[in-house]
């Protein structure tokens, strides 16, 4: 697990750099206090295409290995507002690694979530979408990355 900064980019060289980076990038909003990595449910695998809109809170999840795709978080609720984007690494690639970082409210209910990604073919890291959750019960989000 290696995290490094480069002007304003940081890079991983693992799927579990990401929780590292989340916990870092999150400090200044609502804190990290949970992070599930993403698999494939079909395969185990962890490498993805990504489509989103951050402004509705939309994650669509496409497996590299099998081609299972899946809705993350709470997605299904706004898929039919949300204007969806392929995800695209500065380097060109589509293709990433994803955990989901949760901040919790005082009753462990979910705050925020992040959804954060590592590239594959560079290892930049970054935020590809978050949003509030402001309902609950929430903590079902947690098996829904």
């Amino acid at each position: 697990m290696t995290i490094t900064r480069e002007s304003s980019s940081w890079f991983g060289t693992e799927q579990a750099d990401i929780q590292a980076y989340l916990e870092a990038i999150a400090a200044e909003g609502y804190p990290v206090q949970e992070v599930v990595d993403a698999r494939c449910s079909a395969c185990g695998g962890n490498v993805f295409d990504i489509e989103i809109d951050d402004d509705e809170g939309y994650v669509l999840r496409s497996c590299a290995g099998c081609g299972e795709r899946f809705e993350m978080l709470d997605s299904a609720d706004v898929a039919e507002e949300a204007e969806i984007g392929d995800a695209q690494c500065p380097c060109g690639s589509e293709q990433f690694e994803i955990a989901v970082g949760f901040a919790l409210r005082e009753d462990q209910e979910i705050r925020w979530v992040y959804v954060g990604a590592r590239c594959v073919a560079d290892g930049q890291l970054g935020v590809y979408a978050d949003w509030k959750i402001d309902y609950s019960p929430s903590r079902h989000l947690l098996q829904q990355v």
